[in-house]
C-alpha cells in the first residue's frame, strides 16, 4: 500500500507527464471534464480538470461532482504511474474502474 504522499506525488508526476505531450497530440485527445480519482485503500479522492493543457486544479475532495470517476487502489496507482501496469490492462482486469457517460467512454478507449 502505498502512502497518501506517495499518491499526491504520483498525481504531480502525471500532471508533468501530460504536461510532455505534443500539445497537439493532447488536444486531439484530451477530454475537457473534471476528473476524480477514489483510492480506495486510502480513502482519499483526488479532482482536478483535465484539458487540452493537461491536469490543473488538482485537489482533495469528495469527487461528486466529477464528470469521469476513475476508482483505484494506492498500489495501483502507482504501478500505473511508475509504467508497471498498462491502463488497457488494469481496466481489462477491473483494476481500474471508470464511470463516465457513453461518450467519454468511447472517447477514453480510443488511446486505451
Amino acid at each position: 500500500m502505498a502512502s497518501e504522499a506517495e499518491c499526491a506525488q504520483a498525481f504531480r508526476t502525471l500532471t508533468d507527464l501530460l504536461a510532455d505531450v505534443d500539445p497537439e497530440t493532447r488536444g486531439k485527445y484530451a477530454l475537457d471534464r473534471t476528473v476524480s480519482c477514489r483510492v480506495t485503500d486510502l480513502g482519499v479522492t483526488w479532482s482536478a480538470r483535465v484539458s487540452e493543457d493537461g491536469l490543473e486544479d488538482l485537489t482533495t475532495d469528495d469527487g461528486s461532482k466529477a464528470q469521469v470517476r476513475v476508482t483505484v487502489t494506492s498500489h495501483d496507482l502507482m504501478a500505473l504511474v511508475e509504467g508497471r501496469l498498462a491502463l488497457a490492462t488494469a481496466f481489462a482486469t477491473g483494476k481500474l474502474r471508470v464511470q463516465a457517460s457513453p461518450f467519454d467512454l468511447l472517447r477514453l478507449s480510443s488511446f486505451l
